[in-house]
């Protein structure tokens, strides 16, 4: 299993400006979200994950190696990110160009980035849109094939920006199912994101930054058990989270699932 260790973080774009003030925590198997307002540093973490940023103390190791000793294109071969809008990652006018440049660019041979390119579309349900142009295409659309490109390079881990952003029911069922198949398959999922609801469905451990460190960090249910907290983070709880407590129900619910499983039983 693939494990990020962060020892001792410190970065600032703006001297006496700190973005984080010494993290520590180690990324592991489990589906991890991260949250907290905007301005927390989420984007800048995933920005050092992926070494386009150096940190100003500090370390990140993948799987026991220092970022800080390897390249950019070195890194892009273990940690994929899915863009949070589309439009600032697709750049081909035929859907498996697109797909294929990332596995050609971390040398996979024509046959190799083909077959991963071809399984990671019927894996997002584009199979039928091989020749298409990707702006001939919706939103959603291009959304999904912007994570099938990221997917087809095959890394150990899998980044989503704001995976839920202009995505309806069904493109939200077909991601959550892809993060579950990438869990299956021994990846390490990181999100950054605002939509709790899709936190709560997808991810078993949920971390939120607040004024440059690292305020809960645990289990989803456990993390959203700590009203206080999260309004200190100006973040709310899960909808269904919400309504059963104030239906007076201590217990944390992530699904209406599990409520109504509980209220059978």
């Amino acid at each position: 299993m693939p494990t990020i260790k962060i020892n001792d973080l410190h970065f600032h774009y703006k001297e006496n400006e700190p973005i984080f003030k010494g993290l520590n925590f180690v990324l592991d198997s489990r589906s991890t979200a991260i949250i907290g307002q905007n301005g927390a540093g989420k984007t800048t973490f995933v920005k050092l994950l992926k070494g386009l940023l150096r940190p100003g103390k500090g370390s990140i190791y993948f799987n026991g190696k220092n970022i800080a000793d390897m390249t950019v294109a070195q890194i892009a071969k273990h940690i994929g990110l899915v863009f949070q809008n589309p439009n600032d990652q697709i750049f081909k006018n035929k859907v498996i160009d697109e797909v294929m440049f990332g596995p050609l660019n971390i040398g996979m041979n024509n046959d190799e980035a083909l077959k991963h390119s071809l399984a990671a579309l019927k894996l997002v349900g584009l199979s039928n849109t091989v020749n298409c142009n990707p702006y001939d295409m919706g939103l959603s659309e291009r959304k999904l094939i912007a994570i099938a490109s990221i997917l087809a390079m095959d890394t150990d881990v899998v980044i989503f920006d704001e995976p839920t952003i202009a995505q309806d029911y069904n493109a939200k069922e077909k991601i959550k199912s892809i993060i579950h198949q990438l869990n299956i398959k021994g990846k390490l999922v990181l999100t950054i994101i605002h939509d709790m609801d899709f936190v709560a469905e997808c991810f078993e451990r949920t971390i939120v930054f607040a004024n440059g460190a690292i305020l809960l960090d645990g289990p989803t249910a456990d993390v959203f058990s700590h009203k206080d907290e999260l309004k200190m983070a100006y973040l709310e709880p899960p909808h269904v989270t919400q309504l059963c407590n104030s239906l007076g129900y201590d217990k944390v619910f992530l699904s209406v699932d599990s409520f109504v499983n509980y209220i059978k039983n």
